[in-house]
């Protein structure tokens, strides 16, 4: 009896501490699985390939009724293998929705629009975290030769001092690039040799060079990333890039569905970079301003796009709006005066986790040990630094928190959207049975009706204005349809017509992306 009490007591602390660890590819599949299973109306999912390593790409479709017809965001995570956060937030985002979807403005939200929701397209990369030596893999299962050796995965890496993960060395060496951070002796800077700096230490990350080729860990288990394998500006050759674009199953199954999918109007992925907190025109403007007011943070990371990633692809080819955000980034941390710390005289990512870190009672970082490494006879070669995956991932603590702000900001995205209608309509009689009409069609939204490069894509419907008539009526002066570019918003374009005969016409306008309405007409 006294067994089954402590039991009894024990399980639910079980359940506490996996709670608060972020999720393994099945229990992933568990929660989205479930959410279909109990709101059959408003969700649905899709497997839509298998990896080579054998994991489902699923795809969760939020709205009701026929969601293709109806404008939709794509919501894209897993977007690199080691970003545990951004598969997280997508799948909180329809976790959070479901829990209120009794709620009369959720069900407004989802019978209008519709989310295509891709929560992990790095499934093999992101298994992983949860291995026996965690390291950052960002590369699927399909084997590949990246030294160009004529080999495969060869060169992997190497738990040098046993503490079950992988981190980094700094090898002592006359051509050294590094230096210690003036500030921080745990950490390495690059020496400024502008300024006359020298460097004393070589950083590499930790390992054997298993193929005697001069590398570290450069040919090891993970293959191609799908952040590299998308086809605008594609780095055909280069490291984890693939041999040519959209050369994985991943990467073709997500490029079938959205060019398929007409109506969406905007993607939002999560990775690394980040056109989100920053703006360069009209458009992220908007949608910056929203997205900064809702998550209320600041300092954010600004790493430059380098070709083959998803959130070029989805605005240069696939022709959509296109946003990405890193979820969370280490906060700027200010000195802890009562510790006699200073502002720190260069700035560093490494030093300024290790600061904020301490101050949360985190301890991340593994303090360097000296070790005998073969392929450095004779110098001096030392293992540590900071764990990996957690400068850009939170403790699984604060994902709550972050998860209600994005679950915020995608729900008021739509509001932004394009909003075609038709504003004025005037009638006039002529002679001989004729009718001439006018409308003017506005775009009321805050978005373009589309990106400049879809007026170069066929995978993006334009707008129309197309004017039906009945087998009684003619057309005598106008254009039946009507194709528009990109329509800024608050603009406004005027249309006319000339029929002859009686009754009503209908005036139908928009596209698959923002919506189509009807205007029903009276002729003269």
């Amino acid at each position: 009896m006294k067994k089954l009490f402590l039991m009894a007591c024990f399980l639910p602390l079980i359940g506490q501490i996996k709670a608060q660890q972020y999720s393994t590819l099945q229990e992933q599949q568990n929660r989205l699985t479930l959410l279909a299973k109990n709101n059959p109306k408003w969700v649905s999912l899709q497997s839509l390939a298998k990896t080579t390593g054998g994991k489902d790409i699923w795809v969760m479709t939020l709205g009701s009724g026929k969601t293709e017809t109806k404008p939709a965001i794509a919501v894209v995570g897993g977007v690199e293998g080691a970003h545990l956060l951004g598969t997280e937030l997508v799948i909180q985002f329809a976790e959070k929705l479901m829990k209120q979807i009794d709620k009369d403005s959720i069900q407004k939200l989802l019978n209008e629009n519709t989310y295509y929701l891709f929560p992990n397209m790095s499934p093999d990369a992101m298994e992983t975290y949860f291995s026996k030596l965690p390291f950052e893999r960002m590369g699927n299962a399909t084997n590949t030769d990246d030294d160009r050796d004529g080999k495969t995965n060869e060169d992997a890496f190497d738990d040098l001092d046993g503490n079950g993960k992988i981190t980094m060395m700094r090898v002592e060496s006359p051509v050294g690039i590094y230096k210690i951070h003036p500030d921080d002796a745990r950490v390495l800077i690059k020496a400024d040799i502008t300024k006359g700096e020298k460097g004393k230490y070589l950083l590499l990350s930790e390992g054997l060079d298993n193929d005697k080729d001069g590398e570290y860990n450069e040919d090891g288990v993970g293959g191609i990333h799908f952040n590299k394998n998308l086809t605008y500006k594609h780095k055909t050759f280069a490291a984890g890039a693939g041999e040519f674009p959209a050369s994985e199953i991943e990467t073709r199954a997500i490029l079938d569905f959205l060019y398929d999918a007409f109506n969406v109007y905007a993607v939002v992925s999560f990775s690394s970079l980040n056109n989100l907190s920053t703006s360069d025109d009209k458009v992220t403007t908007v949608v910056s301003d929203l997205y900064n007011k809702t998550m209320g943070v600041k300092d954010a990371p600004k790493p430059s796009a380098e070709g083959g990633d998803f959130l070029s692809w989805a605005y240069q080819h696939y022709g959509r709006f296109s946003f990405s955000t890193q979820g969370w980034w280490v906060p700027k941390a200010k000195p802890d005066t009562a510790k006699k710390e200073k502002a720190f005289t260069v700035e560093d990512a490494t030093a300024n986790y290790l600061r904020w870190s301490a101050q949360q009672g985190l301890n991340h970082f593994t303090e360097w040990k000296t070790i005998q490494h073969p392929d450095f006879p004779g110098q001096v070669v030392q293992v540590g630094g900071v764990d990996p995956y957690v400068m850009m991932n939170p403790p699984y603590k604060m994902v709550d928190s972050i998860a209600i702000k994005h679950t915020a900001f995608l729900t008021k995205l739509v509001n932004l959207k394009p909003q075609v209608v038709v504003q004025k309509v005037d009638t006039q009689k002529l002679s001989n049975g004729l009718t001439k009409i006018t409308i003017d069609v506005a775009n009321t939204g805050m978005l373009p009706t589309h990106s400049k490069f879809a007026d170069r894509n066929y995978f993006v419907k334009r707008l129309k204005v197309a004017l039906q008539l009945t087998d009684k009526q003619q057309l005598i002066g106008g254009q039946k349809l009507a194709l528009i570019n990109n329509m800024e918003p608050h603009s406004m374009q005027q249309f006319s017509w000339i029929v002859k005969g009686t009754g009503t016409v209908t005036v139908e306008t928009g596209s698959p992306a923002i919506g189509l309405t009807t205007k029903a007409i009276s002729l003269q």
